[in-house]
């Protein structure tokens, strides 16, 4: 039987009081810290579980600091957009105010707001969060717009609105300052007017005339350039009798000049005089009130329309295609009109060559095919008329303004000039249609008067080398909501770009920018009409259309991502409460439990040293 020493023992009671000690130095990091270790190696079986929860509530944090963040945008973004509501329902109340008084300017006060209001606007409209534009798009280091007096007034080296408006005022009115019409007596008995050319984007259109004067022959409107012509035959006509014509205007509107043959002393206003004694005077009464009404017209309501498609030119991104005059294969050959057939033999108003079956017309990259029978969908029968094709090509560009036939002329509008792009495997029967060069583009915004003088020119060009680009943010494609994409969750993403040049916003500046720019003489003969039907545009063009963007359109939008992402905070603040009692079940150590457990150590280390203590004064002697 082997014998222990006595300091056998004695060593193994200290090492088991060392043990105890480190136990309590354990226990008591985990009552001052919580935790249950301080290295992955002491937490214990589930740990795998909390390292797992702690990189998901990771994520959260970081989703909450974006949420955050996106916030901030979105809540300055709708600020912004409220001011621009704001904006515009003062200068709708200006512009459809009946004070028109001039000032030594020749503006009005509502005008005058309306200038001041186009400065807050883009002030507005360059909104940053930090360093960053929230109406720039993608481009969010770049200051969304212009300087409000560059856009109008221009620079040095490039022109501003006030001069687009005023080549374009120039160039509708024409030399005459008739509109671009010419008129003239053929006869001694009749009076013609005519557009001075075909194709022509300026001035006034001719669009219908219809007469109920006794006697008198009315012919057109017709011909390229369109005409019409009146002859009363050397006849009077009956006292209340009408002659009514009816004008298209360069922003699309129609108006309409009413002139009543009247025997009355003095002639009304709108009447031309019959003269009893002389029938041959009346066509010369008749000739001098229609170039008064014309004038009329054109230094008014032409006047405010021309403003307004200055406008367009300047601020949009519409455009047209604008096709030559040709004319159709009926004996004699006539220019080409809607109701122009597509293909067909000669003589008929069709034109030539036309296109056959298996013909095909991209527009956009949607091809249009033509058929010899029963068209559907894409489809187009060789017999289809021109404008059912020019039907055809709106539904595809999605235009709102629909392309036209005038005067043996095609134009072919679009929202979006840089989309446009029209071919056809029949290049020749497109020719036929005044469209000779492919593809058929349109000439690309802001567009100028194409040649000096104004008053003479007949075409618009690209004004991009010479004029102030009003937007100077990103203007790709897509969304522009799409242009500033945050993920707020796993498999959540919200996007709350947004972009000045949006139909909403940019209809309301362009809208501001006329009234507030737009001035006249102030003693002018026609310059309340020029205001009052320049105000009349401006408040329909404020008013919101059926089918048209609108400001709230884009804060509905934005609204809609902070809804995403309060859904999405609730759903992590639940799961970051379930992830952290993980963590806290894995890593965490109860205090009640340490305390005892440290209790428990204490008396056993207390027991221990006086076991040791005996066994340091045991001796041989004691042992035997």
């Amino acid at each position: 039987m082997s014998i222990s020493s006595i300091n056998y023992s004695s060593s193994v009671l200290g090492a088991q009081i060392r043990n105890i000690n480190q136990q309590l130095t354990d226990l008591s990091t985990q009552l001052s810290t919580g935790k249950l270790s301080q290295n992955y190696s002491g937490m214990g079986t589930n740990e795998g579980f909390a390292i797992a929860s702690r990189a998901q509530l990771s994520n959260i944090a970081a989703y909450t600091d974006t949420i955050t963040n996106v916030n901030v945008n979105i809540n300055l973004a709708n600020t912004a957009l409220q001011s621009l509501t704001t904006i515009r329902n003062t200068v709708q109340t200006g512009s459809a105010s009946t004070a028109q008084d001039l000032n030594v300017n020749g503006q009005t006060v509502a005008q005058n707001t309306a200038a001041a209001q186009f400065g807050s606007m883009v002030g507005v409209l360059n909104t940053q969060s930090g360093n960053r534009y929230l109406f720039s798009g993608t481009a969010v280091n770049t200051q969304s717009v212009a300087n409000a007096g560059d856009i109008i007034n221009g620079t040095t080296t490039q022109a501003g609105f006030k001069t687009v408006m005023a080549e374009r005022q120039a160039a509708d009115l024409g030399a005459n300052g008739m509109g671009r019409l010419v008129q003239t007596q053929p006869t001694p008995s009749s009076v013609r007017v005519s557009e001075d050319v075909a194709g022509s984007p300026f001035g006034l259109k001719i669009k219908a005339v219809s007469s109920t004067l006794t006697g008198a022959t009315v012919t057109g409107p017709s011909g390229s350039p369109v005409s019409f012509s009146v002859d009363l035959n050397g006849t009077n006509p009956n006292n209340g009798d009408k002659l009514s014509i009816q004008f298209t205007l360069p922003d699309g509107t129609t108006e309409q000049i009413d002139l009543t043959a009247s025997t009355a002393t003095p002639t009304p206003a709108g009447s031309f005089a019959i003269d009893t004694t002389t029938p041959g005077n009346t066509a010369t009464n008749l000739d001098t009130a229609l170039n008064t009404a014309i004038k009329k017209l054109a230094n008014t309501s032409l006047v405010a329309a021309s403003a307004v498609t200055a406008g367009d030119n300047f601020f949009n991104t519409a455009s047209s295609a604008i096709g030559t005059p040709v004319n159709n294969q009926a004996a004699p050959p006539a220019p080409v009109t809607g109701a122009t057939a597509l293909s067909g033999t000669s003589p008929s108003d069709s034109i030539s060559p036309g296109f056959a079956a298996g013909d095909t017309i991209t527009v956009n990259g949607t091809t249009l095919t033509f058929v010899s029978s029963g068209a559907t969908g894409n489809q187009l029968n060789v017999t289809d008329s021109i404008q059912t094709l020019l039907s055809k090509i709106d539904a595809i560009t999605g235009t709102s303004k629909p392309s036209t036939v005038h005067g043996g002329s095609i134009t072919i509008n679009t929202d979006d000039a840089a989309s446009l792009n029209i071919t056809s495997s029949n290049t020749a029967a497109l020719g036929s249609l005044g469209f000779s060069a492919t593809p058929v583009t349109a000439t690309q915004p802001p567009l100028r008067v194409g040649s000096s003088p104004a008053s003479s020119a007949t075409t618009l060009v690209n004004g991009s080398a010479n004029t102030v680009n009003w937007y100077m943010g990103n203007d790709g494609p897509g969304s522009p909501r799409s242009t500033a994409v945050a993920r707020v969750d796993d498999s959540v993403t919200v996007q709350y770009g947004a972009q000045a040049n949006e139909d909403a916003i940019r209809r309301q500046l362009q809208a501001i920018a006329v009234f507030g720019t737009f001035s006249t003489s102030p003693t002018g003969q026609y310059s309340g009409g020029q205001v009052s039907a320049l105000s009349l545009r401006v408040t329909q063009a404020l008013t919101q259309q059926p089918g048209q963007q609108r400001i709230e359109d884009i804060q509905t939008d934005i609204a809609m991502a902070q809804n995403t992402m309060k859904d999405a905070t609730t759903r992590q603040t639940q799961a970051k409460a379930q992830l952290q009692s993980i963590v806290d079940q894995a890593e965490s150590a109860s205090p009640d439990q340490v305390a005892s457990e440290i209790l428990a150590l204490q008396n056993a280390l207390q027991a221990s040293y006086q076991v040791t203590s005996n066994l340091a004064q045991l001796s041989l002697v004691k042992f035997l």
